[in-house]
């Protein structure tokens, strides 16, 4: 049946590619994407598939029925944009200013909604119930998962299987990683109050630049003297902002930052131990603050049993060449919020563009993927998804035999 599920998805890969390119011109920001949501919706009503869309919000999601009892197997992609000026020069380039897909997510998109289409078309054959999760607002915290949950996207889901196009490995490797994979991701914001004055009478002053760049100096010790070695974690300042003329001395400066961690302990202690080093280093200067920490998405843990599955089943598909368990990626993922109430796995599909000369990160204005990637990401989805049924009957019957 998988054979039959790949041969469909190759004679489609056309199709894959010209809704790829499409979503690529007409990208839309976290929050705002109401037509590419109706375009995701429509290309369902179609293909005469169940959907349902505005789940928690601009979220889609639609159901592939097998002829034959099984488990509910849900399949989850993004598809919002990010506010980045597209600076490739090819024929499907963004066609509107300061937006464009630079991480992939078009390409996410494409390769579920024709796997869906390929499913649709076997459903004579299939057990159980395909749900596709069709994601807005992975980009920008809180993000879509929690509301398209508690809106019910995952009710009577078994597990759940989701990929990222990764385009800083190349086409064929399929990377993932049992347990902690992709951090806990928080914000936080630091202002810095002193007493400003005149550039040429610092003993008059209480200077809220000279605190703020103390500040991010000690802060550097939460994590190589505060954390355990063995745990990891992030503290990272991305911006420092004290806008005066050069002859002034700043009363306010403001400091924002990141917190990347795996384990929730960390993350709090880390969260605490912010606060406790901006009050002493405040204090010493005479100066006051705030203190705004927001927590993002929390990390994203692979189920063992579910991941180990999951590369049995890539390691059948031709197209890949390449399994690597890898280490733990400090960026952040709402697909985190799924697996924490039902069983599953996410994983990376190498997506590197060939001969394009130099590789460009994701959210970089050049960022691009190599589409080829998109039909190797639907075939692991497809066997993942296709293959659980017996997967889950082998696996219960290991565990009353215990």
């Amino acid at each position: 049946m998988a054979e039959n599920l790949f041969k469909k998805l190759e004679s489609y890969y056309d199709e894959m590619v010209s809704i790829r390119r499409y979503l690529h011109q007409h990208p839309e920001v976290s929050f705002k994407e109401e037509k590419t949501a109706h375009y995701i919706k429509s290309y369902y009503e179609k293909l005469g598939v169940e959907v349902r869309g505005q789940i928690g919000g601009n979220g889609v999601v639609a159901k592939v029925y097998g002829s034959k009892p099984g488990k509910t197997i849900a399949l989850r992609a993004d598809f919002d944009a990010l506010p980045i000026q597209d600076e490739k020069d090819v024929l499907y380039k963004s066609l509107v200013p300061g937006v464009m897909h630079a991480c992939g997510h078009d390409g996410h998109t494409a390769t579920l909604l024709v796997l869906a289409k390929a499913l649709h078309e076997m459903r004579e054959e299939l057990e159980g119930t395909y749900v596709m999760i069709h994601q807005h607002a992975e980009e920008y915290a809180p993000g879509g998962a929690i509301s398209m949950i508690e809106d019910g996207c995952l009710d009577g889901v078994d597990a759940i299987f989701g990929t990222h196009l990764w385009a800083s490995e190349p086409t064929g490797k399929i990377q993932y990683r049992v347990g902690p994979f992709m951090a806990a991701a928080d914000r936080f914001e630091v202002t810095v109050q002193g007493k400003g004055g005149h550039g040429a009478q610092p003993h008059k002053t209480k200077d809220a630049i000279v605190t703020a760049s103390q500040l991010v100096v000690n802060l550097q010790q939460i994590v190589s003297r505060k954390v355990n070695p063995i745990d990891s974690a992030v503290v990272t300042i991305g911006s420092f902002v004290a806008d005066n003329a050069f002859n002034v001395i700043a009363d306010r400066a403001k400091l924002i930052g990141t917190v990347r961690t795996f384990n929730e302990e960390v993350r709090t202690n880390i969260e605490e131990e912010i606060e406790r080093v901006v009050k002493g280093t405040c204090y010493t200067a005479d100066s006051s603050y705030e203190y705004n920490y927001h927590r993002g998405y929390p990390a994203v843990v692979n189920h063992k049993a579910e991941t180990e599955y999951l590369v049995g089943c890539a390691e059948k598909i031709n197209d890949v060449n390449c399994l690597e368990e890898t280490d733990p990626e400090m960026g952040g993922e709402d697909f985190a919020y799924y697996l924490q109430h039902v069983k599953g796995t996410f994983f990376f599909t190498g997506a590197k563009p060939e001969n394009t000369g130099e590789n460009f990160p994701h959210h970089h204005p050049k960022f691009d993927i190599d589409e080829k990637a998109m039909l190797i990401a639907a075939k692991t989805l497809g066997a993942a998804a296709l293959n659980y049924h017996s997967f889950q009957e082998i696996k219960d019957s290991v565990e009353v035999g215990q």
